[in-house]
């Protein structure tokens, strides 16, 4: 038995239409808004760690547009659609590049590109990350987890008081850098001293409040697709009382595995979320600078899996010294090619 259709022939002719209309007008949608069902939020942060700026200028590096145009390097981020900036503290380094002089200098130069400043204290004289939290030579003494409390404060309210005259406000304070284990080894060890750890945390917050009340705090702990480093380390410092805004996260995935680690950090970040009641961030991403197609894809895909985490909690994703070319301290990362100019990586960011 032959049932006719219901819907008159020009009728089905415009409900064709429509279909076909609202596809492509999703589609388009879908290009412009992180494939999340909604545009990225103005709040949401794109930019990069670009600490090695200063230091590759005064060793005669320069950048370039697509054009081969030379460009300023932060005002050429920009350009590429990042907002933000992140600069990493030393206390007392030789030579003295990531001081808080230096720190301050590049922090205005974001602050005039009208870009949002994120500061990052290492609490050491030079590399502060998961294999090594060495104190600096000031702080190296004998002392009691009190004196050590007192100098991490110190230090930060130095640091930020000079940003403050300056003229720069930054929105987030990194107290540590990739504290996977703690920091201001053996005192902070989070494995064998976590309530320390907490107390150092606790020491930094404090003093970032007291200088820029309205910035967030950021513990940053590397591995983001290892949820189970997380939820020991930030469960121990809840558990310990520390006080914080932000988790922080680290990728760097090869041209490989990325689509599984992106998988893993989504997961984790919801679970942080959930579990801890905190704001979430990847404060530093990379690739090997060869691998621009497979550098895009992961970067887009991450941009979109962060800002699906709910209520607008995934706060932003940030490239660590894209800009890093010419073999510069051997570092092969980035996403700049060797004649100085930003690789197809970086059009994640648009």
């Amino acid at each position: 038995m032959q049932v006719r259709n219901p819907i008159p022939t020009v009728s089905k002719w415009i409900a064709t239409v429509l279909l076909f209309s609202t596809l492509i007008y999703c589609s388009k949608d879908d290009d412009n808004d992180a494939g999340v069902g909604h545009p990225l939020p103005d709040s949401f942060a794109k930019g990069a760690d670009v600490s090695w700026l200063t230091e590759m200028e005064s060793s005669g590096l320069k950048f370039y547009d697509k054009n081969g145009t030379q460009t300023e390097c932060m005002a050429l981020l920009k350009s590429l659609g990042m907002n933000t900036i992140r600069l990493r503290v030393w206390v007392n380094p030789d030579p003295a590049w990531n001081n808080a002089a230096d720190v301050v200098a590049k922090a205005v130069r974001a602050k005039n590109l009208g870009m949002r400043v994120m500061i990052d204290f290492h609490y050491s004289d030079s590399w502060a990350d998961p294999g090594k939290q060495t104190k600096p030579a000031a702080w190296a003494m004998s002392m009691s987890i009190v004196d050590l409390k007192t100098h991490l404060a110190t230090h930060t309210t130095d640091v930020l008081t000079q940003l403050k005259t300056a003229g720069v406000t930054p929105e987030w304070v990194q107290v540590g850098n990739e504290t996977n284990d703690g920091m201001l080894w053996p005192d902070g060890r989070a494995s064998t001293q976590m309530a320390n750890y907490a107390q150092l945390v606790n020491a930094g917050h404090t003093a970032v409040k007291a200088v820029f009340p309205s910035a967030k705090v950021i513990v940053h702990v590397s591995n983001g697709w290892d949820n189970a480093l997380f939820r020991w380390n930030i469960g121990g410092l809840v558990s310990n009382g520390a006080q914080f805004d932000v988790i922080g996260m680290s990728l760097y995935p090869s041209a490989t595995n990325w689509q599984t680690f992106n998988t893993q950090c989504l997961a984790n970040m919801n679970d942080m979320v959930s579990r801890y009641k905190k704001e979430v961030m990847i404060v530093e991403v990379g690739m090997p600078w060869d691998n621009a197609t497979e550098c895009n894809a992961f970067i887009a895909d991450l941009i979109k899996k962060t800002a699906s985490v709910p209520d607008n909690k995934g706060l932003g994703v940030l490239y660590w010294e894209p800009q890093a070319h010419a073999n510069w301290k051997g570092y092969t990362l980035g996403a700049f090619d060797n004649s100085g100019k930003p690789t197809a990586a970086l059009d994640a960011f648009k």
